[in-house]
């Protein structure tokens, strides 16, 4: 690096997700006096609360104004809209489906959804693309690699050791392959470290939290647990209303015709018996209930709110 390079100031960036460690993080930012910028990734699967109170985290603290950043898959679904008209024939697919498929490679403007028609899938633990495509890319396209062009720049996480084995297993602090570098000042907090930060600071948390809601991000995650899938349903129905919907978009829009929000599996209702893949709607039936369900039970009861993997701190996990 040149002397030059060596002089330039060090700029921050505080990731936020509208969670409580990421808040905490940004207050620490602002106790800290240095300027910065934060920056939210808006996956388009989010709680219209999370939205608001990302909104207005400025106003309620005096920091920074949150930047907002969304992927943008204009050119992909175009690219794939072409593939499906001139290939999807040659192996047979049906004449009316190959219509309906190309129709709807048609950008809604939700960044989820979209991705979701493009890949012809719903992400899921063996596919998890919605973290890397939703929030990691278009934040380090969007706004650490300009801000590299005018020099070197610390990305802010909030990140917890006792969050799960995964991010116990972090480093401090590294260098992102982008060639910004990460810190996490959070690190061997608790999560009662954090609730105090935001009371010293006198800023109540997320709403969702009181309502019952143990992560705060995507609505649902793909990780949800069971419990946490029944609360969303008798308290927010609309976002699973949402789901449906995009179940049978989805599932218009590739070969096989089907798509499920949560993994494949049998109808959780008829475990013992041949049934039907299940989608949001049946699942919610079950969540309701104590009984069947083998399947969707080893899968639900092995996913307390796990949360994304994201070396970057975009998604929020379960409290401690």
């Amino acid at each position: 690096m040149t002397a030059a390079g060596r002089s330039l100031r060090v700029q921050h960036l505080v990731n936020v997700s509208g969670g409580k460690d990421s808040t905490a993080v940004y207050l620490m930012a602002i106790e800290s006096g240095r300027p910065f910028r934060a920056v939210f990734a808006d996956t388009g699967n989010e709680h219209e609360l999370t939205y608001e109170y990302v909104q207005r985290l400025h106003e309620r603290t005096g920091g920074p104004r949150v930047e907002w950043v969304k992927a943008d898959f204009r050119a992909r679904m175009a690219k794939h809209r072409a593939y499906v008209l001139e290939h999807w024939p040659r192996i047979g697919i049906p004449d009316a489906l190959v219509r309906e498929a190309a129709q709807l490679h048609e950008p809604t403007g939700n960044p989820y959804l979209d991705l979701c028609i493009t890949k012809g899938r719903f992400p899921s633990r063996m596919a998890q693309f919605c973290t890397s495509e939703l929030k990691e890319f278009p934040v380090t396209e969007q706004v650490v690699i300009p801000m590299l062009r005018q020099g070197p720049v610390l990305q802010w996480l909030g990140i917890r050791a006792d969050e799960s084995t995964h991010r116990a297993q972090q480093p401090r602090w590294n260098r992102h392959e982008s060639g910004c570098f990460l810190w996490r000042p959070i690190f061997d907090w608790t999560v009662q470290d954090v609730w105090r930060k935001h009371a010293d600071h006198g800023l109540a948390p997320n709403p969702l939290y009181a309502m019952g809601m143990g992560r705060v991000g995507c609505m649902p995650c793909i990780h949800c647990g069971k419990a946490e899938l029944r609360s969303i349903a008798e308290r927010f129905p609309a976002h699973i209303d949402r789901i449906e919907r995009w179940e049978r978009v989805v599932a218009a829009a590739n070969k096989r015709h089907a798509a499920t929000f949560f993994p494949a599996m049998k109808d959780p209702t008829d475990a013992d018996r041949p049934g039907r893949y299940s989608g949001i709607r049946r699942l919610v039936q079950w969540c309701r209930t104590a009984r069947g369900g083998r399947q969707y039970a080893l899968f639900f009861d092995d996913s307390p709110g796990g949360g994304c993997t994201s070396d970057l701190a975009l998604c929020e996990r379960n409290p401690s």
